[in-house]
């Protein structure tokens, strides 16, 4: 199930990505060969005016094919030269380069802004002023591998209800609350009970025996979880679409922070894989998501259209950022960069993408085992 979820999300926001290239190359007459749904082989196509909109078998995407996106001579000087990509003014071809990007933005901040109007779940004290949040719970955000809470079976997007010992029992639950609970009980078993999964109000409640203990880094007993206390948060529409908008804003702020940390610390040889998640981590993240909820989930996938976004802005061959670096570099120069260099680098570019993304999945395999 977790897969399939995924895919989904995968699906939409690259076709949306495409489709911000594809709706501004018609806008400036430039000519749009092929929209595919899917990575080929072809499943079949149907042709409307000059542009072939097919089904592929791999549904995991989709791309558009741009006439003279990779110059060559028929697009740089054939009969149909003057719809070229390539020969557009720069400005039009920067336009339809980052239209994929603005895209994904644009899809995250409609994403945010139906979380909001739904219900969103969100921290509380987070909440804009003037608005509270409702039915709140304190949930299980993460769980440390081979921690005493994950050997008593807590998992992510639990809601925790109720804490006790043999002689305390505590209903009325906060973080500061457990946090006191645990310390003060020391290494003596407690017991948590919580409700797991979407409709956990109505479920029966589990109990976990966990035994908190000390680590090196804390001479307090712990048991492994990052917590806090969540509710759900509706909006009117008007103010749910600018707290969507300022979300998308905040979460595009932490990508560029989060991605100049992680090259930087790459640069300096302080980097790790382990800290980078790809398409099978990304599988667990979305269950984890789910079990807060649909809403949730969709939120969670405006996140992952901000990043896609980010990504393809960094000015590297083969994403939407190189192809707009060699634009920059001809408009500096007044002419255009040579063909077989550009279309090589470009080449290149996607077979390091490829062997990194190959990389980054080996090690999300490693770290099930």
């Amino acid at each position: 199930m977790n897969i399939l979820i995924f895919v989904v999300i995968l699906l939409v926001l690259v076709l949306v990505h495409e489709f911000g290239h594809f709706s501004t190359a018609k806008f400036f007459g430039i000519r749009v060969d092929e929209f595919g749904f899917g990575f080929p082989p072809k499943l079949f196509s149907v042709k409307r005016g000059e542009t072939e909109y097919s089904i592929n078998l791999l549904p995991i995407g989709g791309f558009v094919k741009i006439f003279g996106e990779n110059p060559d001579e028929e697009n740089t000087s054939g009969p149909d030269s003057s719809r070229s990509f390539v020969n557009k003014p720069k400005y039009k071809q920067a336009i339809v380069l980052f239209a994929g990007v603005f895209a994904n933005f644009l899809l995250a901040w409609i994403l945010f802004s139906i979380g909001f109007i739904s219900g969103l779940p969100t921290s509380v004290g987070s909440e804009p002023e003037g608005y509270e949040v409702s039915n709140a719970y304190l949930v299980v955000v993460s769980v440390l591998a081979d921690s005493p809470a994950e050997k008593g079976g807590l998992k992510s997007g639990d809601k925790i209800i109720s804490i006790q010992n043999r002689n305390d029992f505590i209903k009325e639950i906060n973080p500061d609350v457990l946090k006191s609970f645990i310390i003060s009980h020391g290494e003596k078993e407690i017991e948590i009970a919580y409700v797991r999964g979407s409709n956990s109000d109505s479920n029966i409640a589990h109990i976990a025996k966990i035994t908190p203990t000390k680590s090196s880094l804390d001479e307090n007993p712990t048991i492994g979880i990052a917590m806090d206390e969540i509710g759900t948060l509706k909006l009117p529409f008007l103010r749910a679409f600018w707290e969507g908008l300022k979300l998308d804003w905040s979460m595009t702020k932490g990508t560029v922070i989060g991605l100049y940390t992680l090259i930087k610390e790459g640069i300096m040889g302080k980097g790790s894989f382990s800290s980078v998640t790809g398409p099978v981590g990304m599988v667990g993240i979305v269950g984890d998501a789910y079990q807060f909820g649909f809403v949730y989930l969709l939120s969670f996938a405006g996140l992952i259209s901000v990043n896609l976004a980010i990504i393809n802005l960094l000015p590297f061959p083969a994403l939407d950022g190189g192809r707009l670096f060699f634009l920059l570099i001809e408009k500096i120069k007044g002419s255009r960069i040579n063909q077989k260099f550009a279309n090589g680098a470009n080449m290149v570019g996607f077979v390091i993408l490829i062997i990194l993304m190959l990389f980054v999945t080996y090690h999300d395999i490693i770290k099930l085992f």
